[in-house]
């Protein structure tokens, strides 16, 4: 077997002992203070004891590999049968404390902590993470569905989104904020390929095949009301592609869905079902009905001009198959079999 060499560090506080048991013992201490409610299932309590471990072990710069397989296994004798404190768990704690600060770990409470480990391992920025913490507290997010997002690169397509859209016009100021946090640029569907996309029809009769993924993808609140969904207009018949519903911005949403590159005239057809479902579907309380259009890709500036003369909330984003995707997304993203297990 190959003896690992410890470092001179690590040689030096194993010898003289000191200020290891400085720190066993102030672990220890931590840990029998906030044990009831350990057992109790306390989330907040946990992460804030996980927070003052990882802080002890950071305040000394002392986490290496035989140091903390030292320190887990103490702690495995002075509290046996207690989980939680593995020589890796150890290692997540001193990560923890050396980036996220005091103020912020108060947000971390309200998440378990198989979110913030992964967090820690999979976000670039303090920005990155504080919109996923947020992102998990309002949408109740499972950890099977945090880890589908930031493969997706949600923050990179949502909080970061190129939409074009006029909500900030047409909308009072909490619902355009509201809407402007659910829509995304691209929109990533990438369990249909090029093969299963011939023509429009054959992309929406995917989605609706694979409604629950459509649905994870665009958001939490949103419910799926048809395709195709049929409304007489002065004894004429229409059909709007797809129609959902957001029960958080209490508004219908149509969907217009376009396999080539945007028009400006998408948007008049757009306009005209949602004030259509303004006045056929939606009740006095609903908010006003968004329209979408969802095409395979659009010039920024040709949007924008489309959308000036628009008085309904319209938004325009691309969206990408699952062959069509960028290398740095396919690295990333699980596969369609990989999601399906997931779901």
């Amino acid at each position: 077997m190959r003896m690992v060499k410890p470092s001179e560090r690590e040689a030096h506080m194993l010898e003289n002992g000191s200020e290891y048991l400085q720190v066993l013992n102030q672990v220890k201490r931590e840990i029998a203070q906030t044990r009831a409610r350990i057992a109790a299932g306390t989330n907040s309590e946990i992460i804030w004891l996980y927070w003052r471990i990882g802080k002890a072990l950071v305040e000394r710069s002392i986490y290496g590999t035989r140091y903390i397989n030292t320190l887990a296994n103490d702690l495995r004798v002075a509290f046996p049968g207690l989980k939680g404190f593995s020589a890796r768990s150890l290692r997540y704690m001193a990560k923890f404390a050396r980036e996220v600060d005091s103020e912020f770990c108060n947000s971390c409470c309200k998440i378990p902590w198989g979110h913030i480990t992964y967090l820690l391992d999979k976000t670039k920025s303090s920005s990155e993470r504080e919109w996923y913490v947020r992102a998990t507290i309002e949408n109740g997010w499972s950890r099977t569905v945090l880890v589908h997002q930031i493969e997706s690169r949600l923050y990179e397509r949502q909080a970061l989104s190129g939409t074009v859209n006029n909500f900030s016009r047409t909308l009072p100021e909490l619902e355009s904020e509201l809407a402007q946090q659910t829509l995304k640029d691209p929109f990533i569907f990438d369990f249909i390929t090029a093969l299963q996309s011939r023509s429009e029809r054959d992309i929406e009769e995917q989605m609706v095949e694979n409604v629950t993924k459509v649905l994870l993808e665009l958001g939490t609140g949103f419910a799926f009301m048809g395709n195709q969904y049929h409304l007489t207009v002065g004894g004429e018949d229409f059909y709007i592609d797809l129609l959902f519903y957001n029960v958080r911005l209490h508004c219908y949403l149509v969907v217009e869905l376009k396999n080539e590159k945007f028009k400006p005239e998408f948007t008049g057809k757009l306009g005209f079902y949602v004030s259509a479902v303004d006045d056929m579907l939606a009740d006095a309380f609903d908010n006003p009905t968004i329209g979408l259009v969802l095409c395979k890709e659009k010039n920024d500036i040709v949007a924008e001009y489309a959308l000036r003369s628009i008085d309904q909330p319209v938004g325009v984003s691309a969206y990408r198959l699952g062959d069509e995707l960028p290398e740095d997304y396919r690295d990333v993203l699980p596969s369609p079999e990989d999601l399906q297990a997931r779901l």
